[in-house]
């Protein structure tokens, strides 16, 4: 059992998630100066954008009651959590030849950090984290919006409102959706024994714990290894490496934490007294997550949008690896939150970002964050029902100046190119209708013909290389790539490929697009990086996952070339309360719940806390069995056959070689 569960410490639980525990790469010799083409591609967004308008940096400098506390946060074994000094290199100076202007722009709005006040009563701690804490006063006490990633980061954005607004109690937490970064550091904001006594409601959206815990689970390992490139973790923060991930900084490193709901949000228009306060609901599940919802606070006038209406485009779909966000949906959710809200909100807030206050630009906002989804899901079908492919629709797609000039519509975090293409995947799939890219041969057979029908791999660089001279570096990225996978040890492709990579990176408006690049350019130059495997499923998490969750995982992690034609008929019976027959057979593992078969192999009995401690590896399963945790009757050899079979993930696969 050990064996077989020791992999879900590499489980990813929000996907961006894992990269904060890893340190970066250090010795960044190799890194090459901006070529001229940048500085000239750079150069001409500087013309495009409206750059004089500051309201932006009005609006993040608005309200400010105290700055962060400059301490490094440290976790009980030394260490480093979060540096509030990581990105003091990202000042009021013009951007860097090395960043594109615009993003340099969002990340200095980032920067803008500490304890504010929305309006009197609402106040948000920004940039402690990837994500916004909202601490609302009530009547009696305070209720906590979303308490960051890590419970040590909470602990002291807490005690940051505390110093200047007093100890008042928790009388409640509401988890906006969920992704990690909006509920991981619960346990620093509140004690569970407050919970379970009713003293503290935990609010959340309907699907909130399936969601949390599941999203992620069953691609996890490859969602956090590509999580990796995303988040630019495995970089140095600085003007050659990583400056920031759009939706803040970055994730802090600590402990991950989760209490489930006490009060569930079920439906539109549903209205909850929150210390005496009125909170009208609007749910609006698969828009940025698959259980989320907004709210408006009647006495407050206040709209808080979650992180569905931030300052960028947004992901529809996640370069981490996710199942795609549909655009109309979400168009559509924050219309009617212009129908519900529109006439009567004076501030919009999210939980990224900074507001917005007046009643004529909170719809402003909506109604340009409402038709830029909308304009992204319209077009990518008209352009698709001429014929067009993906690629050529992403390519060739441009928004009108009335959406693309507005700086809350950039894309700091999705890109334009990126949600169209997975658009167009959502409703036609991947394959793009020529027979031609039907059954493609695979990267390595292609490329090592692609190289010999140009010429071999001397001919080939020596044409990139001319190509590089011009600065078309997308192209050398594509043709060198042909190199690198029919190579991986040809040094000169990999350097050049990676010289390509790192311009574009250079180039990049969206924070991950950067990370990307840049990410991918360091490992061409210096190979994985093997560093600690990150351990994000965390104690909270595990115990979270259902018997359901955990069983289709095995059957996920199940080596089906190993198992041949084994066969395992197992009856788990869970804590006396839940009975499972689980079948292995056919290279799959099939599981029904409240089944106890006659003829099954073994029987299991052991409690879900004795499973979750397996899984965490605290004990091993033999001395589960010895300490009675386990009791098994039957076979015990065909339960440790089956576990014998699974597989644990290697995380640091490799990405831009083969």
């Amino acid at each position: 059992m050990q064996k077989a569960v020791s992999n879900l410490s590499t489980l990813a639980l929000s996907g961006f998630l894992a990269l904060s525990l890893v340190a970066p790469v250090q010795a960044q010799d190799m890194r090459k100066d901006a070529t001229q083409p940048t500085k000239a591609a750079n150069d001409k967004l500087l013309k495009e954008l409206p750059f004089s308008d500051k309201t932006d940096f009005d609006n993040a400098r608005r309200g400010l009651l105290a700055p962060l506390p400059q301490e490094m946060i440290k976790g009980d074994s030394g260490q480093l959590i979060w540096d509030p000094a990581k990105y003091g290199f990202v000042t009021d100076k013009a951007a860097p030849a090395t960043v594109n202007p615009s993003l340099w722009r969002n990340s200095q709005l980032i920067n803008i950090s500490g304890l504010f006040e929305v309006v009197p009563g609402i106040y948000q701690v920004r940039n402690l984290d990837l994500s916004n804490m909202t601490i609302i006063e009530g009547k009696e006490g305070i209720t906590i919006v979303d308490p960051l990633v890590s419970a040590e980061t909470a602990k002291v954005g807490i005690d940051l409102y505390y110093a200047k607004r007093g100890k008042k109690p928790v009388k409640a937490v509401i988890y906006t959706h969920s992704h990690v970064d909006h509920y991981g550091g619960v346990r620093g904001v509140v004690d569970e024994a407050d919970v379970k006594a009713g003293k503290i409601k935990i609010y959340a959206p309907n699907g909130f714990m399936e969601a949390a815990v599941a999203e992620n689970i069953m691609a996890g390992n490859a969602m956090s290894r590509r999580a990796s490139y995303m988040y630019g973790n495995l970089l140095n923060p600085d003007e050659k490496g990583q400056v920031g991930a759009g939706l803040g900084t970055t994730t802090s490193a600590g402990t991950v934490t989760l209490i489930e709901p006490t009060n569930l949000i079920t439906k539109t228009g549903q209205k909850e007294s929150i210390d005496g306060l009125t909170y009208e609901f609007m749910m609006a599940p698969g828009s940025e997550a698959p259980s989320e919802m907004l709210w408006y606070i009647e006495e407050k006038k206040a709209i808080q949008a979650a992180e569905d209406a931030t300052h960028t485009l947004h992901n529809t779909y996640s370069l981490r690896g996710a199942k795609i966000r549909e655009p109309l949906p979400w168009s559509k959710y924050l219309n009617q939150a212009l129908t519900m809200w529109g006439s009567k909100a004076e501030v919009i807030f999210a939980q990224h970002h900074w507001p917005t206050w007046g009643n004529k630009n909170v719809v402003d906002l909506l109604r340009k964050q409402r038709d830029l989804y909308r304009y992204i899901n319209d077009e990518t079908l008209h352009q698709a029902n001429q014929g067009k492919t993906m690629r050529e629709i992403a390519e060739d797609f441009k928004l009108p100046d009335s959406l693309a000039h507005v700086w809350s519509n950039r894309g700091y975090y999705g890109s334009v190119y990126h949600d169209v293409a997975a658009t167009y995947v959502l409703y036609l799939g991947w394959f793009d209708g020529n027979p031609a890219t039907l059954q493609e041969l695979a990267p390595v057979q292609a490329s090592k013909k692609y190289v010999e029908f140009m010429g071999g791999a001397d001919a080939v660089l020596k044409k990139a290389k001319q190509s590089y001279d011009k600065g078309e570096y997308r192209w050398v990225a594509q043709v060198v790539h042909h190199v690198v996978f029919a190579d991986p040890n040809n040094k000169a492709a990999r350097n050049l490929e990676a010289d390509a990579l790192e311009q574009l990176g250079y180039q990049a408006e969206s924070g991950p697009w950067r990370n990307f690049y840049l990410s991918g350019a360091q490992e061409l130059r210096k190979g994985v990086a093997k560093l600690p495997t990150p351990n994000t499923a965390s104690p909270d998490t595990v115990k979270a996952m259902t018997m359901d969750m955990i069983f289709d995982y095995w059957s996920v992690r199940l080596n089906r070339e190993k198992a041949g034609n084994a066969t395992a008929r197992l009856n788990f019976d869970i804590g006396g309360k839940e009975n499972y027959y689980v079948e292995l057979e056919n290279g799959v593992i099939n599981h029904t719940a409240g089944v106890r078969a006659q003829n099954a192999d073994a029987n299991i009995s052991l409690s879900k806390d004795a499973l979750t401690n397996i899984m965490l590896q605290k004990v091993t399963l033999d001395d589960a069995i010895k300490s009675g945790d386990v009791k098994i009757s039957g076979s015990e050899a065909k339960l440790k056959e089956m576990l014998s079979y699974f597989d644990n993930f290697e995380f640091w696969f490799n990405i831009v070689t083969p």
